[in-house]
């Protein structure tokens, strides 16, 4: 039974009271977001719901982040609405279930190392551009249903019990953090507004959240060609960006935690948890950021908050609708607010005359493109790809030659800094072959050879000497590099003890 436990960290000391508590509050605060979420992908809102508590339940459960909270979210609803117009709700539910399965192979890969590969300037703009939409989300509260902005009366009511709110959830933990101070405001404006007969906006006027429990359901689609063709392309762009904002979460609340997830068991369990939603009637979807620092705010770091939040979604859903419609959606929208100012790094604004002038780009360029298109993958797609390039181009610079001609006439070039497809035209021009004496001796062993627009480099530059009739040699290159130049055994001096070991990077060596 011990290993049992172990093996899904059910051993760790767990807080029961805070865990509960911190549970029943993101459940409060996942039912108007998945609502909501449902709608922008053109669903039923009970889809939104029943794939909060099936993600939920199934990551928290198996998942590599304990504290961290799964549901369904925008960036996903924004995937599926084409799909969802076009072919119907049961589509949906197939792509779901497919981009579970590559989601599953991707983790069994152990794919989610890669996620090291994302730049913390990029992780900022993400943090960032999501606390912006966040907030942005919130503004909608303020309009009526004719979208026009709300004014008088019901305006004051509205920014009254939203502060109100907020003021609990900022003032509460100074004095005392024996409850959650999210679950305790929202309890106080609701009690307000119950007590005073107080007319204002509630969930029950978004939608109703009345369901039973999530029906077992096969995709009604035709299992053939056409139908993969159809689903594929939204699967794996739901896959895509369900991993990256994932695990970027993940980072996220192991330094708030100060402890390390598992990237590649969370990406096998959102995998799951998307098979079993698209079987089980949910939209998809992946971690949740608002939700998971909710969480851990309120001092969750075990399982047990995210189990309690879905299965108190699911009694919510089933036996407690018409008292949760009747919470006032001042409430959440303060919670969502405050949510928004605590993801916001502060902290990027007091270093960025600290940060490297493209670092500050980058950060700003990935939270504008977060921010405006509400598309969290493509934007740390375009960071990494921006933040790799900017890396080629400082280290292509940095190629050097140290040049001396030694007692017996032998001239010296000693390399320094990588030799790879960035700095291959810098490493041509060190090199005067014409005027060069009879016998030049090229040292990598301040370099390294990189990838074969490296090794190409050395096959060209040793035949331009070999043209004119010069000998040249190599030293200090890996046994890898050696097998890949051609000539090699005219030209490269072998030092068995001082040659380094490592790799090339070629395809038909991987």
């Amino acid at each position: 039974m011990k290993k049992y436990f172990n093996l899904f960290d059910f051993s760790q000391k767990v807080d029961y009271k805070t865990e509960v508590l911190s549970g029943l509050t993101v459940a409060l605060a996942l039912i108007p977001e998945a609502v909501a979420f449902a709608f922008i992908a053109g669903l039923s809102p009970l889809t939104g719901l029943y794939a909060a508590f099936v993600m939920g339940l199934v990551t928290s459960i198996f998942g590599g982040r304990p504290g961290m909270i799964s549901g369904a979210t925008g960036a996903i609803a924004v995937v599926i609405v084409t799909l969802a117009a076009t072919h119907g709700v049961e589509y949906v539910f197939g792509a779901v279930v497919l981009s579970g399965l590559i989601q599953i192979l991707a983790g069994s890969l152990k794919l989610g190392k890669f996620i090291r590969l994302v730049p913390h300037p990029v992780i900022f703009g993400f943090v960032n551009g999501l606390a912006i939409i966040i907030f942005m989300s919130q503004l909608d509260q303020f309009k009526g249903a004719d979208g026009n902005w709300l004014t008088g009366e019901t305006l004051y009511i509205l920014l009254a019990l939203v502060l109100l709110t907020m003021l609990i959830i900022w003032g509460l933990p100074k004095l005392t953090k024996a409850v959650p101070a999210s679950l305790t405001a929202i309890l106080v404006v609701f009690g307000i507004v119950v007590a005073f007969g107080i007319d204002t906006k509630t969930v029950g006027d978004m939608a109703s959240i009345k369901g039973g429990f999530p029906p077992f359901h096969i995709p009604a689609i035709p299992f053939n060609l056409e139908t993969l063709q159809i689903i594929f392309p939204y699967a794996a762009i739901m896959a895509g960006v369900g991993l990256i904002e994932s695990l970027l979460t993940l980072n996220i609340v192991d330094e708030i935690t100060e402890t390390r997830g598992r990237s590649n068991k969370e990406a096998i369990a959102q995998g799951a948890a998307n098979v079993a939603s698209g079987f089980f009637s949910g939209m998809g979807g992946c971690a949740m950021i608002g939700q998971s620092l909710i969480n851990v705010s309120s001092g969750a770091r075990a399982r047990l908050s995210g189990i309690v939040a879905a299965v108190m979604l699911l009694v919510f859903i089933v036996f407690g609708s018409s008292l949760i419609e009747q919470v006032p959606m001042a409430a959440l929208t303060g919670l969502m607010i405050m949510v928004s100012i605590g993801t916001f790094e502060w902290a990027s604004f007091r270093t960025i005359t600290k940060m490297p002038k493209k670092d500050i780009f980058l950060m700003f360029l990935v939270t504008l493109i977060t921010a405006v298109l509400h598309n969290l993958a493509l934007a740390v797609l375009i960071g990494v790809i921006l933040a790799a390039l900017f890396f080629a181009w400082d280290n292509a610079k940095r190629i050097r030659a140290r040049k001396y001609v030694d007692e017996k006439g032998v001239k010296h070039y000693e390399m320094f800094g990588p030799l790879f497809f960035g700095s291959v035209t810098a490493f041509g021009e060190k090199f005067d072959v014409l005027n060069d004496p009879e016998e030049v001796i090229i040292d990598f062993e301040e370099s390294r050879v990189v990838d074969m627009s490296a090794i190409e480099t050395l096959n060209k530059i040793t035949e331009r000497y070999q043209k004119v009739g010069k000998k040249v040699h190599l030293r200090h290159l890996s046994p890898d590099c050696r097998k890949l130049l051609s000539k090699a055994d005219q030209i490269i001096d072998v030092n068995i003890i001082e040659d380094p070991t490592y790799k090339v990077l070629v395809d038909d060596l991987a």
